[in-house]
């Protein structure tokens, strides 16, 4: 047995290590993203009861609001599972996640009374994102450029 350990220890291979520990991590990640969208949905459903007790501005408001915080879970999500399937996380959808987080916030603010300064700030972030995006697509490297 000890002669064993040494050897055991040679072949040891720390890259496959970490590989197998953040799919497992992120298997659980998957897990608590999935019970959250459920959680959501649920949340969103029993926001319906809003349109008849509030005025129905208010109710569509929160169920806006819920229903694009959901969509930011869904493209984490994506995020994940892209992870399982390349090996690596595209910059495209971080960056698709953070554009539809942004945009919540956006509605959230118009809802709201609002700072214009702050919702400037969020406009020219989003607009930054958006370029960003398309250069991430455009000289993505998986694509050959001439």
């Amino acid at each position: 047995m000890k002669t064993n350990l040494p050897r055991k220890w040679l072949e040891f291979d720390s890259s496959i290590f970490y590989e197998k520990l953040a799919k497992w991590i992120l298997s659980i990640l998957i897990l608590v993203i999935l019970s959250g969208m459920l959680g959501g949905v649920v949340i969103t459903m029993f926001h319906l009861r809003l349109l008849f007790s509030l005025d129905i501005e208010h109710a569509l408001r929160v169920i806006i609001i819920d229903a694009l915080t959901i969509l930011a879970l869904l493209e984490i999500f994506k995020t994940t599972m892209a992870y399982f399937s390349e090996g690596r996380i595209k910059v495209t959808y971080i960056i698709d996640t953070v554009i539809v987080v942004m945009l919540t916030e956006i509605m959230a603010c118009w809802f709201k009374e609002f700072d214009l300064y702050k919702l400037g700030t969020i406009a020219v972030l989003v607009l930054v994102l958006c370029v960003m995006r398309v250069f991430s697509v455009k000289y993505s490297p998986g694509i050959k450029h001439p």
